[in-house]
């Protein structure tokens, strides 16, 4: 049967279901972009909800229906054939429930925005950057897999095949929802191979998940931004060392910069540093705002801060644990090619439970 708080919650949201299509029959909202694409996706996000519901409901009768069959059933085959499918069925509904619980989730206010993650090495050399770029590659293949677009705006690589830093925006479906529990350190365990000694060192990476913002959203005057020039370094093309396409924007205020030099044009690179700057001011706008309320929904999640170690991959032992939820799987090489879900899903379980909980 279906529990009764699952079903009350559900039909509180019929509620706010139609409050969504009265607000998508206004012409009006059409002409704010932000708000008429965070209403359609919250809309849409309830549309899946509640048929993944209907299915549920009907698939927990059948199974119901299913046993009282087998009960009567006295030929061994039947009674085979009828357990096999009440198992189909109940693995069915095992995930159809999984998948309800983490869409009961209270949508967070940065769930329809897009995101811009930034990677870079912490402590550990050379090691280190090398983990950087597996990271980074795990994360573009997880991208792919979800079907999101992604854009590299600024990569800066080693000798060697790591990465100093690199910074990539994401867009897609509930982006921000999922990539969100990848903020903080991430600290690897493992023999690098320039280690003739055969020692397991411990390396770090830090990792940053900012929603994209607009200007306006933030409502910044032109006077706030400092725009600086300067001829790039490294590797980049003919153009690189000889014209001053390289840009660093300020924003004067706050003191936050950010300096973008990936593309010989000047213009495009100006472009990538407001992205950038814009992000991290809204994420920095956003923690002062924590900062100021309870710390509830942190402590549950984790502060998503860059200092916080949040996970740990030991090679050596084959695991990935994830130390605010205290969750751990056994395929790292399978998590290192894009399937992030076999940690993701387990977190996301978690905060739903306690979520729903908080809800009674």
């Amino acid at each position: 049967m279906v529990p009764e708080d699952i079903r009350s919650y559900v039909e509180k949201l019929h509620v706010r279901a139609d409050e969504l299509e009265k607000q998508l029959a206004d012409p009006a909202i059409y002409a704010k972009a932000d708000e008429c694409r965070r209403v359609t996706r919250e809309h849409s996000k309830l549309e899946n909800l509640f048929q993944d519901f209907d299915t549920w409901v009907k698939t927990l009768q059948d199974i119901e229906s299913s046993h009282e069959l087998l009960t009567q059933e006295t030929d061994p085959e039947m009674r085979e054939l009828a357990a096999a499918d009440i198992e189909d069925a109940e693995k069915r509904a095992a995930e159809l429930e999984d998948k309800i619980q983490i869409s009961l989730l209270p949508p967070d206010p940065n769930d329809s925005k897009n995101i811009i993650v930034e990677i870079k090495p912490a402590a550990g050399g050379d090691e280190a950057a090398l983990f950087a770029a597996e990271l980074l590659r795990a994360y573009l293949y997880f991208a792919e897999k979800q079907g999101w677009k992604v854009e590299v705006l600024e990569q800066s690589d080693t000798d060697l095949g790591g990465i100093k830093n690199a910074s990539c925006a994401f867009s897609g479906g509930d982006v921000y929802s999922l990539m969100k529990y990848e903020s903080g350190v991430h600290r690897v365990q493992r023999i690098p191979e320039t280690e003739s000694g055969g020692r397991v060192h411990t390396s770090t990476v830090t990792v940053s998940v900012m929603p994209e913002a607009e200007e306006v959203e933030l409502n910044i005057k032109p006077e706030d931004l400092r725009f600086d020039v300067f001829r790039s370094s490294g590797p980049g093309g003919q153009c690189v060392n000889t014209t001053d396409s390289a840009v660093r924007v300020t924003h004067i205020p706050t003191g936050l910069a950010v300096a973008s030099q990936q593309e010989k044009s000047q213009h495009r690179n100006k472009e990538i540093a407001l992205r950038i700057l814009y992000a991290r001011l809204l994420e920095h706008m956003q923690n002062e705002e924590a900062a100021k309320q309870a710390a509830d929904k942190r402590s549950q999640v984790g502060t998503g801060d860059r200092s916080e170690r949040i996970r740990t991959y030991n090679f050596p032992q084959n695991r990935v644990t994830d130390h605010r939820f205290n969750v751990s799987t056994f395929d790292l090489p399978k998590l290192m090619q894009g399937d992030l879900d076999l940690i993701l899903n387990q977190i996301l379980k978690i905060v739903c439970a306690r979520q729903l909980e908080a809800l009674k």
